[in-house]
């Protein structure tokens, strides 16, 4: 047979369709392979040693690994804007047309002239960016680095492909589709539950797929159909091309399928039926059980020089030899310090490559495998490791050397010239979503491995990933530590690590990122165990003794588009239309952005300024009424028997003597004591309660509440509920309000005596079901009407002809806002910023007075928040000059401030035509009736005088009607 150095294809075997022949590109150059390969194999297939340079020194690269583990074989796939990044050459699976590209390398990968850096590599130690760097400062040498680190380029088109995201609940989430997992399972579906499998790879099975083993006294490959077939049957949703990237609280996991592959320019073939796939999607499942059978990853050895093309680990090797048919060269060594690699020589002998022997760091290997080893005629170096390799662009020598006794150094022994070098570093389970879920692990000595050693509740461990194998040394003592590589991808060395700790960074996590060990795209998946043994053996101290640093999703990285999904441009932040948005728009309403929601400003009549129009329908309130659309108002339902206990918790009035069928209004804290929002609370029952927030805070204060309740106080017996798009909301206020709204039918007593302000009926309205709050924004006698989002329209209709002959007008936002300020009433993030607390809006004495604790209670005591010259919320009165303008700036007669205050809202009121306002001023409440000057874009444009809100009806006399 063919003894061409390097990699090749060998005439028969593996899984592959060499009937089918592949025609693809690697660099514009014309290659082939066949069905059934990964990009990887068949690059290996056709000689292709270097495929990538080393990030910071540009070494060159050739694969490792045939995983996701994979550090150096990262490629673009495909161009123009199907064009990807740093795609990992083993995951991809070879289609027709596929163009990959090599990322690194000027004027090519397999002459860079980057290459440079290697021989000043003492330049580019640790942390050289930040001691080298520093004049005229970073951004002027980071465009320059980032094109020479060689991680690929976004493109600049818009993506033409489309993603998913979907979600889904099950009773087992079987992450890892091996032998363990499926038989797992297949006995969770057969008792009937809910299952989901995911696998990355594109073939159930795992290792077994491939390895030509038997399952159960029968092939494995016909176990492993049957196994599929029953799991379909029993509606398993089964996930081939699927990666689990993360687990999160409550057993929440998000998987990426990858549906489509990629062909000459990116593009995903079109076959009949697949028009509408789309390239990848982004599963988001909440499982009541998981188990992961993730398998393991194995571990390469360190010495000097480990990183040149043609060292390979050994599991990767044998998966490209029997499942590919490609032998990762001519004259193979092997390397290991564990018995896994003994099959790899078996199966490369077999397959007449020339195995120059097994180099075992153990002194002592078990009698069946030196026989095994004997029969075929391959020498096994016992207590030994490889030292050093030679070669410039490729592998052509391996120095082998002999552990002394305790392994704290190492001589010696003879150089083998050879094409390949499969390495086994031994084996650490793939636990990192466990870690996510928050397992702990810890060094193990016997293995060399992270194990767990705390259970995660609901998350299981099987197969492979549960076990540990034995195994010996793994980095070879004494040579130049410049020279042995932890980190491929990141081009991180012994040496890295031995600066860190003589610079005293003596945590892992700071040795982390001052070498950047571990923080590639492959998050130190076959650099973490290694950099624990190395650095504990710089200290001086036993690996187990030091904590490994922080894992953390995703497991591989995710690509912007499957986390967007289908959430681009018009999808991106959809506008939310109200309930009878149709009527808006069909009736010259001026619709606008308000936050998420488009909503009508005014209804503007033919030849009516926007002005007018507000102005009309604020009158048309204050003399007989209007109807608003305020069903963005924010709703959220409280439930449970401590309902009104978690609500206490967050409002700085009390709560606890609201009675049922009752409204209080009151203020919500964030815990620096500033007003994050306001609304209503009103009780139906003991054990059921209704908040009103914002329009804007609707979505915020949900998911403020649930934090509380998730995190400090999951004690608490109460559930919260978003309902703000279930129920539209119809305000209708004015003096002829109640008289309007007794002409619908209705079982709700309207009288005044019957039903006061801040008190809320439950009923029908028109045969349909109803809520009526008495609440008021506007100072006039009020309805907030909810009634079910489909009933909107027909309650709106009703109300507007009942109210023809009162003159009911619809109203805008900006009418609402003109009367609202009428009366003094605080519109939250108008009125207040950032820095607001109840005290400065005049409610600091029912802070005060609340003796049960509340969210922010403690911060209200601060030196800061107790000042006498705080900015507080004053009314304004034109005193000279023209009307307000919002923004404009105060300052007090003698002031040494520039600006002691700014205008928040301004009017002119529908009952005096006079100027008002709201103001934040320093000092404010302490200078009523002073004037204070106005300045507008610096020049001064009036006088105003500080009064008390409300312009409009002090007494509230209207409002109580």
């Amino acid at each position: 047979m063919s003894r061409r150095p390097g990699p090749y294809r060998l005439p028969s075997g593996g899984l592959v369709d060499r009937a089918n022949t592949i025609r693809f590109e690697f660099d514009g150059k014309p290659l082939q392979g066949f069905a059934g390969d990964s990009v990887a194999s068949a690059l290996l297939a056709n000689g292709v040693r270097v495929v990538g340079r080393s990030f910071k020194f540009h070494r060159p690269r050739g694969l490792l690994s045939a995983g996701w583990e994979e550090p150096n074989g990262l490629l673009t796939m495909g161009t123009g804007a199907r064009s990807r990044a740093s795609v990992r050459a083993p995951i991809e699976m070879l289609a027709p047309g596929l163009a990959a590209y090599s990322q690194s390398g000027w004027p090519s990968v397999d002459f860079d002239v980057g290459r440079a850096l290697d021989f000043t590599a003492a330049l580019w130690s640790a942390g050289f960016y930040n001691k080298t760097f520093m004049w005229p400062g970073w951004h002027t040498y980071e465009p320059a680095i980032r094109r020479m680190a060689g991680l690929g380029h976004a493109p600049q088109s818009p993506d033409p492909d489309r993603y998913e995201v979907r979600n889904t609940h099950c009773d087992l989430l079987v992450v890892g589709a091996g032998v363990a997992g499926l038989r797992e399972a297949l006995d969770a579906s057969q008792s009937g539950a809910r299952v989901v499998v995911v696998d990355s790879d594109c073939q159930l099975g795992g290792r077994a797929y491939w390895d030509g083993s038997s399952i159960e006294d029968e092939p494995a490959h016909a176990w492993l159909d049957r196994a599929a077939s029953k799991l379909t049957a029993a509606d398993a949703l089964l996930l081939p091309r699927t990666t689990a990237v993360g687990i999160y609280d409550d057993r929440v996991a998000v998987l990426v399928e990858r549906t489509l592959e990629t062909s000459a320019d990116g593009a995903s073939p079109r076959a009949p039926g697949a028009a509408r796939l789309p390239r990848e999607r982004y599963w988001i499942v909440r499982a009541r059980r998981i188990v992961l059978a993730t398998g393991t990853i194995e571990q390469p050895l360190i010495f000097e020089n480990n990183d040149r093309p043609g060292i390979m680990l050994a599991e990767g090797a044998r998966q490209y030899l029997r499942r590919f048919g490609v032998a990762i060269g001519s004259r193979v060594l092997i390397a290991t310090n564990n018995d896994s690699a003994y099959a790899l020589a078996a199966e490369l002998k077999q397959a007449g490559v020339t195995v120059l022997g097994v180099a075992d760091s153990r002194r002592r290997v078990s009698s069946d495998l030196s026989n095994a080893m004997q029969t075929l005629r391959v020498e096994i170096f016992s207590g030994c490791l490889p030292v050093g390799t030679q070669g410039f662009s490729h592998l052509k020598r391996v120095t082998l050397g002999r552990l002394s006794a305790d392994g704290s150094s190492v001589e010696p022994v003879e150089t083998y010239d050879c094409d390949a070098l499969a390495v086994s570093g031994g084996f650490t389970p793939a636990l990192q979503l466990y870690a996510h879920a928050g397992g702990a692990l810890a060094y193990d000595p016997s293995s060399g491995a992270l194990l767990p050693v705390r259970e995660v509740a609901g998350v299981a461990i099987l197969g492979a990933a549960a076990q540990s194998v034995p195994s010996g040394p793994r980095v070879s003592p004494g040579g130049r530590a410049a020279r042995k590589w932890v980190d491929l991808l990141h081009d991180v060395t012994v040496g890295d690590l031995e600066l860190a700790l003589r610079e005293n960074f003596s945590s892992m996590e700071h040795v982390k990122r001052y070498t950047t060990v571990g923080m590639a795209a492959d998050q130190g998946k076959t650099s973490t165990v290694a950099t624990l043994e190395v650095v504990a053996r710089l200290k001086g101290i036993a690996p187990a003794a030091l904590e490994h640093t922080t894992m953390r999703p995703p497991f591989v990285p995710v690509t912007l588009g499957a986390i967007a999904g289908r959430e681009l441009g018009a999808h991106f932040a959809p506008r939310r239309e109200l309930p009878m948005s149709g009527w808006h728009a069909a009736h010259g309403a001026l619709v606008q952005d308000y936050g998420e929601w488009r909503r009508p400003t005014a209804y503007l009549r033919p030849g009516e300024s926007r002005e007018a129009a507000v102005r009309r329908e604020a009158l048309a309130v204050r003399r007989s009424a209007g109807l608003f659309d305020s069903s963005p108002l924010g709703k959220l339902e409280i439930h449970g028997p401590d309902a009104i206990e978690f609500l206490d918790r967050f409002y700085i009035n009390d709560l606890t003597t609201l009675k049922p069928m009752r409204a209080r209004y009151g203020l919500m804290l964030r815990e620096s004591g500033v007003i994050f929002d306001d609304g209503t609370v009103t009780l139906l029952a003991p054990d059921h309660a209704v908040v009103t927030t914002t329009s804007s805070g609707a979505k915020g204060v949900f998911q403020w509440l649930e934090e509380w309740r998730q995190c400090e106080w999951p004690d608490l017996e109460v559930a919260v509920i978003p309902v703000t798009e279930q129920w539209a909301t119809l305000a209708l206020a004015g003096p002829k309000a109640r008289t309007i709204l007794s002409r619908l039918d209705t079982d709700i007593d309207l009288s005044a005596a019957a039903f006061p302000h801040l008190a809320l009926r439950v009923g029908h309205l028109l045969g349909f079901p109803a809520r009526v709050f008495r609440v008021s924004f506007t100072g006039e006698l009020s309805y907030e009407i909810n009634v079910p989002a489909r009933a909107g329209q027909a309650v709106w209709d009703a109300l507007l002809a009942a109210g023809a002959s009162e003159q009911l007008q619809p109203i805008g936002l900006d009418a609402l806002l003109w009367l609202r300020l009428e009366k003094g009433f605080l519109h939250i993030g108008t009125d207040t910023d950032g820095t607001t607390i109840p005290a400065d809006v005049g409610w600091g004495k029912a802070a005060a007075n609340k003796r049960r604790d509340f969210v922010g209670k403690r911060s209200l005591h601060l030196p800061e928040n107790t000042r006498s010259d705080r900015h507080q919320l004053v009314g304004l009165e034109a005193a000279a000059g023209a009307g307000f303008v919002i923004g404009s700036h105060l300052r007090i007669e003698g002031s040494p401030e520039p600006s002691d205050g700014w205008i928040t809202s301004a009017c002119i009121t529908t009952v005096s035509d006079q100027p008002v306002g709201l103001a934040m001023l320093r000092g404010g409440r302490a200078r009523m009736g002073q004037e204070v000057e106005v300045y507008d874009l610096g020049a001064r444009v009036g006088r105003a005088r500080i009064v008390n809100p409300p312009f409009v009806d002090p007494t509230g006399e209207r409002m109580n009607a």
